[in-house]
């Protein structure tokens, strides 16, 4: 822990002897708002400046969307939290290489969209927008926040793609709130105080998000995964990707890398060798899918959500 963080830990802990409400307030505020804005890599500007850029209205702002190819076989990119869609730029080459059409975004609070934050209802909503527009998808992939958005979308929306590959997933919405109070030290008070103010202000009149938001327990039908997670990944437990492969049964296949953490595993040389394995496997197992292929059947609902901002 830097002198920062111990200065919030310290401070937040103090505060929350005196005034739980004050404390659990500014815990709220640094939990929802990413630390920082990550910007465009000079090796990502190559492949974003080939991509056609439009908006996207959601939670009262507007994300960013972008899209390369040409619209045949679509594939969704889907960010984390503190990220961006440049960060799939490798696995874009790869894709257009492969005859896919990738579609990423920039989620509100995040790279070039506007707000101040996003949440997860956000995170799932932009994938069903996305999927109404580019979509069916032939693939999804995701991660970290992403990967528990997407699995979200499939549960609740129906999403549905030929494949998922879910990288670093995140396991459940509880998880990142007990990390992020283990992360600073914080009282088991303030852990509460938290969650009461997520469930108030985040999502209010949502049921239970703590069991809702999660990856799913059981094999899904029709869809085959690919789980990938680093064995030093230190944001989230690679024990959860490993369980999470064990649940999906038969249709998923497990990636275990080593060295890269939580972030750098995307734009891996050896991450983006397995996806497009990955595709190709998958691809000469199934039939082809003609070309054209009939949107969803009813629109997502687009009703307005909460937002983190």
């Amino acid at each position: 822990m830097d002198f920062a963080e111990a200065a919030v830990r310290t401070a937040l802990n103090s505060a929350s002897y005196v005034s739980p409400r004050l404390a659990g307030k500014a815990a709220f505020r640094l939990f929802r708002v990413p630390r920082g804005r990550s910007r465009l890599r000079p090796g990502e500007r190559a492949v974003m400046d080939r991509a056609e850029v439009s908006g996207i209205a959601v939670g009262g702002e507007k994300a960013v969307s972008y899209r390369w190819g040409t619209g045949e076989r679509p594939v969704l990119l889907v960010h984390g939290w503190e990220s961006r869609g440049s960060r799939f730029a490798a696995l874009v080459s790869e894709l257009l290489d492969l005859g896919l059409s990738p579609v990423a975004f920039d989620a509100p609070g995040h790279g070039e969209a506007t707000g101040e934050a996003t949440t997860i209802v956000d995170l799932r909503d932009i994938v069903m927008a996305l999927n109404w527009e580019h979509g069916p998808f032939e693939m999804v992939v995701a991660h970290s926040l992403g990967a528990t958005a997407t699995f979200l979308a499939v549960q609740e929306l129906g999403l549905r793609a030929e494949r998922v590959v879910a990288i670093s997933a995140v396991p459940d919405f509880a998880y990142l709130v007990d990390r992020f109070c283990a992360g600073l030290g914080l009282r088991a008070r303030l852990n509460r105080e938290l969650r009461r103010r997520i469930e108030r202000e985040l999502f209010p009149g949502e049921p239970d998000i703590w069991s809702r938001f999660s990856v799913p327990r059981k094999e899904v039908e029709g869809m085959s995964f690919l789980v990938v997670h680093d064995e030093d990944d230190d944001l989230v437990e690679p024990a959860h990707s490993r369980a999470l492969a064990g649940a999906l049964g038969d249709r998923a296949g497990l990636v275990v890398t080593r060295g890269l953490g939580h972030r750098r595993i995307l734009g891996d040389s050896q991450v983006v060798a397995a996806v497009r394995d990955f595709v190709v496997r998958e691809r000469a197992a199934r039939p082809v899918r003609p070309t054209g292929a009939a949107r969803p059947a009813a629109e997502p609902d687009r009703s307005p959500r909460p937002a983190a901002g």
